[in-house]
């Protein structure tokens, strides 16, 4: 089991000498494998950097960590192996919160001005959470909220000892995001683009739009047709309108 910095970071389609690395951050109870299809769809010399959260996957018998400052401090940490190139923070839902504190840290340290933050089905962290208490619910009460969202694996749900093992994790992260509640939030350098569905009620376009107030650069939303997880079976679609916002085709 790896214990190193590079447990945090999967890479599936290693490029020897990338134009830019493309970092991404998985939802709440997500694992790193959910961007394994991306690799398919960006261009031959950008590589991907899946973040693995612990208590998942290869990283299942580490404990979660449930508080976002020591998350991406740790994070941020990991990624001083991969600066030596560009590179482009991605995150979803949970893992937007957690991109854009990657991000802060990253510019606040001198450690690197990230090319682009894409926040995805998460609002900004300046507007109210309309849901903070699904962490708090018993197991059956925290699925069913998640069910709605359309967060969990059908094969998780259909295969009860296996979602026995999986939702404490799941509990951890819910926990870690419903918990935020950044008292700074400088902004950033960096330019900033807002994914969101069409039909996620947990993430209207005003809330998805109010990221525009974290950044003095460049803001860009966009809407796709879908809920929260509309990027699933979106992979060509997605991965198209990020690689066109860095100019990488």
């Amino acid at each position: 089991m790896r214990r190193t910095a590079d447990a945090w970071l999967n890479r599936y389609r290693p490029v020897r000498a990338p134009r830019l690395r493309l970092v991404c951050f998985p939802h709440a109870g997500g694992a790193a494998g959910v961007f394994r299809r991306w690799t398919e769809e960006l261009p031959p010399d950008v590589e991907l950097v899946a973040v693995q959260y612990p208590g998942r996957q290869e990283r299942f018998d580490e404990p979660c960590v449930e508080d976002m400052t020591t998350l991406a401090d740790r994070i941020t940490d990991a990624l001083t192996s991969v600066l030596d190139r560009p590179v482009a923070l991605f995150g979803h839902s949970m893992g937007a919160a957690v991109a854009y504190e990657v991000t802060r840290r990253l510019e606040a340290r001198r450690l690197a001005r990230p090319v682009h933050l894409f926040v995805s089905g998460a609002v900004s962290p300046l507007e109210p959470r309309q849901r903070r208490d699904l962490h708090l619910r018993d197991d059956d009460g925290m699925v069913e909220g998640l069910t709605e969202l359309g967060g969990m694996d059908e094969a998780v749900l259909a295969d009860a000892e296996l979602l026995r093992l999986v939702l404490p994790c799941v509990r951890a992260d819910l926990r870690l995001i419903e918990t935020y509640r950044p008292a700074h939030l400088p902004s950033l350098a960096t330019p900033v683009t807002a994914y969101t569905g069409t039909a996620d009620a947990h993430v209207p376009r005003e809330g998805a739009a109010a990221w525009r107030d974290l950044t003095s650069a460049e803001f860009n939303l966009r809407v796709f047709p879908g809920g929260h997880f509309y990027l699933i079976g979106q992979e060509p679609e997605v991965v198209g309108d990020v690689c066109t916002r860095l100019a990488l085709r």
